[in-house]
This record gives C-alpha cells, sequence and structure tokens, in this order.
C-alpha cells in the first residue's frame, strides 16, 4: 500500500450501513425520519424548559442542555450520511472527517458529564432536600455546566490532534457510516501508541468515573427511599428519578455492548449497525421518556403547545 502523509492525503470512504443500492432508500428515509423526531422532540424540552417558570429549576437546566447536546450530537453524524446517500458518493474530506470526530467526541462526553451531573442533582434532592436549595444554587449549576465544557473540549481536541500527526494508508475505506475514532485510528500506517494510551485513559476518566458516580449516587438514592416510611413518598421519589435512570441505562447500555459485541467478534459492520442506538435511537428516545414518565414536563409541553396552537 501506498504511505500517505497528512498534507498529501485528501479522503476517506465512509462504507456506511450497507452497501446494497436498493437498500439506500430505506436507510435514507428511517435515518431521516429518526432525525426529525431527535430535532424537534429535544427542542420541545427545550423551549419547555425555557418558558415555564415552574421548570426553572437546576434538574430542568440541566436536562434542557442535555437536550440541546443531544441534538447537536445527532447532527455530527446523520445529515453527513443523508448527504452521502442521496448523492450517491461514501467520501468524506480529510478535514471533515476530523471535525466530524472532533465533535462527535466533545457532545458525547458532553452527554455524560450531563448524565453525571443530573444523578448528582437527584442525590441532593433525595438525600439532603433541606439543604438542596443551598447546595444546587445558581452558580454552582452554572460552574458544574463550564466545567464540562472544558473537559469536554479539551480530551475531544487533544484526540483530534493526536490523529492529526498520523498518517493513512490508501484506501483509507472506514466501514461506519461516520469517523469513529477507533476505525479512523486502525486506518493509520503510521505509530499510533499514543493515541492508543490517551484514548484508555480518557475511557477511564470520560466514562468509567462518571457512570462509578452514577452508580454512587443511585445506590445512596435507593437506600434513602427504601428508609422512606410513607409509600406516597416512596413512588413520588423513584417516579423522579426513574427518567433518568432509563436514559442512563439506556445510553450506558447501548454504548457497552456496542463496544463489547465489537471486540468480541470483530465485524466492523456489525458494530455500526449497532452503535445506531447509541448514536441515533437513544437522543431520539430521550425526549419520550422524560415526557411520558415527568408530570411537568407533559404540563408543560400542553401549556406550550396550546398557546402555539392560539396564536395561529
Amino acid at each position: 500500500m501506498e504511505l500517505e502523509n497528512n498534507t498529501q492525503f485528501s479522503e476517506f470512504l465512509l462504507l456506511g450501513l450497507s452497501d446494497e443500492p436498493e437498500v439506500q432508500p430505506i436507510i435514507f428515509g428511517v435515518f431521516f425520519s429518526m432525525y426529525l423526531i431527535t430535532v424537534l422532540g429535544n427542542l420541545l424540552i427545550i423551549l419547555a424548559t425555557v418558558f415555564d417558570p415552574h421548570l426553572h429549576t437546576p434538574m430542568y437546566f440541566f436536562l434542557s442542555n442535555l437536550s440541546m447536546s443531544d441534538i447537536c450530537f445527532t447532527s455530527t453524524t446523520v445529515p453527513k450520511m443523508l448527504q452521502n446517500i442521496h448523492l450517491q458518493n461514501p467520501a468524506i474530506s480529510y478535514a471533515s472527517c476530523l471535525t466530524q470526530m472532533y465533535f462527535f467526541i466533545l457532545f458525547a462526553e458532553l452527554d455524560i458529564f450531563l448524565l453525571s451531573i443530573m444523578a448528582y442533582d437527584r442525590f441532593v434532592a433525595i438525600c439532603h432536600p433541606l439543604h438542596y436549595a443551598a447546595i444546587m444554587h445558581p452558580r454552582l449549576c452554572g460552574l458544574l455546566l463550564l466545567f464540562s465544557w472544558i473537559l469536554s473540549i479539551l480530551d475531544s481536541m487533544i484526540r483530534a490532534l493526536l490523529v492529526l500527526r498520523l498518517s493513512f494508508c490508501a484506501p483509507a475505506r472506514i466501514p461506519h457510516f461516520f469517523c469513529e475514532i477507533n476505525q479512523v485510528l486502525q486506518l493509520a500506517c503510521s505509530n499510533n501508541v499514543l493515541n492508543m494510551v490517551e484514548m484508555y485513559f480518557a475511557t477511564v476518566l470520560m466514562g468509567i468515573i462518571p457512570l462509578s458516580g452514577i452508580a454512587f449516587s443511585y445506590s445512596r438514592i435507593v437506600s434513602s427511599i427504601l428508609r422512606m416510611a410513607s409509600t406516597k413518598g416512596r413512588y413520588k421519589a423513584f417516579s423522579t428519578c426513574g427518567s433518568h435512570l432509563s436514559v442512563v441505562s439506556l445510553f450506558y447500555g447501548t454504548g457497552l455492548v456496542v463496544y463489547l459485541s465489537s471486540a468480541a467478534t470483530q465485524n466492523d459492520r456489525a458494530s455500526a449497525i449497532a452503535s445506531v442506538m447509541y448514536t441515533v435511537v437513544t437522543p431520539m428516545l430521550n425526549p419520550f421518556i422524560y415526557s411520558l414518565r415527568n408530570k411537568d414536563i407533559k404540563a408543560a409541553l400542553r401549556s406550550l403547545l396550546s398557546s402555539a396552537a392560539l396564536k395561529q
């Protein structure tokens, strides 16, 4: 194979989910529909939390930011995939691939941090209700969000810069529908040990530690709920955590299944299909999970939609 350095390397080829021409229109229709549902559903959550004064609380502040992050997360991959199918051209330029990789990592990690913060918020609300207002004050919420952005930006930038130093073998075919960093690193012809070390370090820092924090928060929450004497109080406490716990389970569960199954089978195309769950399906389902299991969100959405109908 011919070795190309980064100044000469021009593009990657995204092989997508299927190479059968008759399947492409179906994939386009399904992903276009899911993308629209994702954007509209999360946008409704954002509007509801902004315009309803009852939702101006830390929990819904972080929820609206999670919805914004989910829109951006999905927008880094699906539009380019739809464009490639529509134009019947699987190419993505080197610069576009690097940019897509950067923003995908950024918003994936931002999702992880926001889910961790929301677990901490529920822990304080249920385990320390009398001190909730003093602990989760607006300044702390702003600092937590800023800290999440800074860490996500720094790690995604480091990963992108480390990829920038690599050389790639031509032709560079990625058996995925977006520039997934593991797949890109496998195409490198130069030494990528530093990239792999950083990736494992980031997995611990950005994945395992936040997940451990979520697990600790919910272990304390469950313990606190079980000690409640009132059955009604237990139900209310479980209901306030149910939506968030469902989203955490869906996001982490599908992500772990994808990476564990891909490591076991080494089937890149199967891994690409499975990754649709946490990259596209989970952001689409989040608004439904929160709206169906949360009375405040449902009331805010009804008020928002009725106000919009009256203005027309």
